[in-house]
């Protein structure tokens, strides 16, 4: 049962029973025959097919001209696809070649997709990437400004001092009083690391993330000047459960899988085809090249 089901986890299997099913579909549509053929079926199959569709554009079954109008419309389709594949309109464009591309690999896609994920399976790639699901970190902090624009080199010294006073009077010190004025909060309520990074910058959030809590750190550098930091509050939260975010999980996980699973068709077919690659030569080559074919030497440093 291990080995049947590893068979049918194969890109290659998928493809080849899609390969089948599509091939019965349009032979019952009426698309069977192959581009050299002189005949053209319309099947039943193939005119409900139609109707359908024009029954979902235009919210109601067509007329019986219009059917006809569909069935000739067809045929004309088909007639100029068979006579543009036989005058080889269709090699060495880029546009074709893409879409038959797409066409190939969405078959491989949507047979991935048939495959549902197991609770387990989300578990383990949930569990490979916590690291992209992981709440971000919150934090409530206060902070003393000092501009070391407005005090020129004495900026340094005056944060030490601060700081010093600040490490005396422990987590509970007063600071409305202490520093320079400016507009930047000087304490902020428990909330998301993202709202300092607004509020600071970047790199002076990602400093603030390691600072031990309780404790008067300093001088944090940010944008505007220098910074005296103490982090009253740190909650990390717990990871998610896959409960919580299985829809992302799931998405994300598909989309692994196809990419996986459609580099492992390649590499497949890829056996089947010898490929020679031959890279341009430098213009030094080639003026290598064309002088011994004439027998003359090249002129140094190129033709001038």
């Amino acid at each position: 049962m291990g080995a049947i089901g590893r068979l049918l986890r194969e890109p290659l299997v998928h493809f080849l029973v899609l390969g089948g099913l599509l091939f019965a579909f349009f032979a019952w549509k009426g698309g069977g025959a192959g581009p050299g053929s002189t005949r053209i079926a319309i099947t039943p199959g193939l005119v409900e097919h139609l109707a359908s569709g024009f029954a979902r554009t235009w919210q109601r079954p067509p007329t019986d001209a219009e059917l006809k109008g569909l069935i000739d419309e067809h045929v004309k389709e088909e007639i100029a696809t068979r006579e543009a594949v036989a005058m080889g309109l269709d090699r060495d464009d880029t546009i074709i070649r893409r879409r038959l591309r797409q066409k190939m690999e969405f078959l491989v896609e949507d047979a991935v997709d048939q495959a549902v994920p197991t609770d387990a399976e989300l578990q383990a790639w949930l569990e490979r990437h916590a690291d992209a699901f992981q709440p971000e970190p919150r934090v409530a902090l206060r902070q003393v400004f000092v501009s070391a624009e407005r005090r020129g080199g004495g900026g340094a010294a005056e944060a030490e001092r601060l700081l010093a006073r600040l490490r005396a009077a422990g987590p509970d010190a007063r600071i409305d009083a202490l520093g320079d004025a400016s507009m930047l909060p000087t304490e902020m309520p428990l909330g998301p690391l993202s709202e300092v990074a607004r509020s600071f910058g970047g790199e002076f959030a990602q400093r603030v993330d390691a600072l031990a809590p309780l404790h008067w750190s300093g001088p944090v550098p940010s944008p505007y000047g220098l910074h005296l930091v103490l982090v009253a509050e740190r909650l990390v939260p717990a990871p998610p459960a896959l409960a919580d975010v299985r829809p992302l999980v799931e998405r994300e996980f598909l989309s692994e899988r196809r990419k996986a699973q459609l580099q492992a068709l390649y590499e497949r077919l890829l056996k089947k085809y010898t490929v020679s690659i031959e890279m341009p030569q430098p213009e030094g080559g080639k003026q290598a090249a064309a002088a011994q074919a004439t027998g003359e030497a090249p002129a140094p440093g190129g033709a001038r």
